[in-house]
């Protein structure tokens, strides 16, 4: 199989000034980068031509963290997304049971809501949710995946009580008289009630999963994470693999210990730090706090107008282990960090887990997810370790007006500094944590262009970056985190020829039009897998 693009502007994404006129595919890989002549000579007779008519080619773009699974079961619960009230998840909730004729057997569960942008500025409870359905379990995802609401039914399922302990690294909320009145904060609270309500769910993983990769081809999107896959869906996924239905790239990383990540290793060799079928195992994950908008990020200082810095999920003792066992046995660690307390200690426990190795200089590239409140002194540590930050600069939107309520104007200017990440020669990325947003790369490239809050407030101009440097981080440097910066990330000779076109030239382009510009076709291994219908 061979294919000429040509009739477009070309991004090699190398070099900011280049302009090849075209590109030669063969088999998949990019054969020639250059002139059309020299293209037309090279390709067989009956290579096909693609014309671009005026649109852009570049490399397609690289997720680098979200969570596929979660994305893909996300995608059939009820989207709270757009209520603006405690009345607005009622009446959508109500319409949901309705619709899909949910009884007593089964259960709802329920995602986006956010309590900084509903009219009562506060998470709703069992008393809220027990409106709904007094018998059917119910759950509502707060959007940053981190909090969750129970009503009555479900938080009675679940066996918590007011006798039950907050557990280590959570928290249950309480009223007046210590019941709890459905709040959950934080995995280990989370876990109980999710295994409950998931339980009663009758879900299709792989029909899921099939209609979430369409999602991130729409985006542009060819390499897919699963930052946080359990065993159970590393299996799903070399099941997947196995009937060759996965059609974008996934790199799965795991959240566990040690002992089990090496086992997933033995027994799918295959899929161990490589390729198979379109899968592989690429590490281990740990979370180290929560989130910022919901003040359960680990901060060194406490959130504007209190005394709370948010909590740790782990002892150091946990941390230096997971480093320990990542270095041993040879595989990337990603930690979740969004307050800086939780960056030191990532930085201070992989840096002492690096000198007792033995051998320091290993290339495992460790990352840091998220780095919201990450500080330039922690930056310049990263840099020593060989760290990568991979910042989640969609929140300048999201969230920017929050974090500069919750943190102060001096923190909350620096939410994902880019710009610092950039001067001290990181190999920074951006991601979009999906399902926390939607996998839009190009809404991401406008957020760390031009860092304008939803109110429209310019929020850390000086961590600003160039639209070239942040493509780069969708791009170049995602590859990089994956150690495949000789396959991907760029238009070369010798690598994937995995495209996205763009509809417009981004490097042309407004910096306030970036986010509008559309994807017209996504295309992996010379493949088009996604092709934007016209009118």
């Amino acid at each position: 199989m061979q294919k000429i693009f040509y009739g477009g502007d070309i991004l090699t994404m190398v070099k900011e000034d280049d302009a090849p006129e075209a590109v030669w595919v063969k088999d998949g890989k990019i054969a020639y980068v250059g002139t059309l002549e020299e293209a037309e000579r090279l390709a067989d007779a009956d290579a096909e031509r693609m014309d671009l008519q005026g649109k852009t080619l570049m490399p397609s773009f690289i997720d680098a963290h979200s969570h596929m699974a979660m994305f893909s079961q996300f995608s059939s619960f009820a989207d709270l997304s757009g209520c603006r009230d405690f009345g607005d998840i009622v009446s959508v909730l109500k319409q949901y049971i309705k619709k899909n004729e949910i009884g007593e057997s089964g259960a709802v569960v329920a995602c986006g809501y956010d309590h900084n942008f509903l009219k009562e500025e506060a998470h709703p409870t069992a008393e809220v949710l027990d409106r709904v359905s007094a018998v059917i379990p119910i759950c509502l995802f707060h959007t940053s995946g981190h909090m969750a609401v129970a009503n009555t039914p479900l938080l009675r399922e679940a066996g918590i009580s007011k006798k039950t302990e907050d557990p280590k690294g959570g928290r249950i909320g309480r009223d007046g008289t210590g019941e709890p009145n459905g709040y959950l904060e934080e995995l280990p609270a989370l876990m109980p009630v999710l295994g409950k309500a998931f339980s009663r769910l009758d879900m299709d993983p792989v029909r899921q999963m099939e209609e979430v990769q369409n999602i991130y081809l729409r985006y542009g999107i060819t390499t897919v994470q699963d930052g946080g896959a359990s065993k159970e869906t590393v299996e799903e996924y070399v099941r997947m693999a196995r009937q060759n239905r996965l059609h974008v790239d996934v790199v799965a990383y795991v959240l566990a210990d040690g002992k089990e990540i090496q086992a997933l290793f033995r027994e799918y060799p295959e899929a161990a730090g490589h390729y198979w079928h379109r899968f592989k195992i690429g590490g281990g994950k740990i979370v180290l706090d929560g989130s910022p908008q919901g003040k359960t990020a680990w901060l060194t200082r406490p959130y504007e107008g209190g005394e709370e810095c948010g909590y740790p999920a782990h002892t150091d003792g946990e941390v230096e282990q997971a480093a320990k066992d990542a270095i041993a046995g040879n595989y990337q660690l990603l930690a979740h960090c969004n307050g800086d307390a939780a960056s030191a200690q990532y930085l201070r426990c992989y840096g002492k887990a690096m000198e007792e190795s033995g051998n320091p200089g290993k290339d495992l590239r460790p990352v840091m997810i998220h780095c919201q409140t990450v500080r330039d002194d922690q930056l310049d540590r990263m840099a020593q370790l060989g760290m990568i930050p991979s910042l989640f600069v969609a929140h300048t939107y999201y969230w920017g007006d929050v974090h500069l309520k919750n943190l102060g104007r001096g923190r909350g200017e620096r939410i994902s500094p880019a710009k610092s990440a950039l001067e001290r020669g990181l190999y920074y990325n951006f991601h979009q944590d999906s399902p926390v947003l939607k996998p839009d790369m190009m809404q991401t490239v406008w957020c760390a262009v031009n860092r304008v809050t939803r109110k429209g407030v310019k929020i850390g101009e000086e961590q600003c970056i160039s639209v070239f440097d942040a493509l780069k981080g969708v791009t170049v440097h995602a590859a990089y985190a994956y150690h495949e910066e000789e396959r991907k990330g760029t238009v070369e000779e010798g690598k994937l020829a995995d495209f996205v076109i763009l509809e417009a030239n981004p490097l042309k382009s407004d910096k306030m039009a970036l986010k509008d510009i559309g994807v017209a076709e996504t295309i992996k291994e010379g493949v088009s897998l996604y092709r934007k219908k016209t009118s």
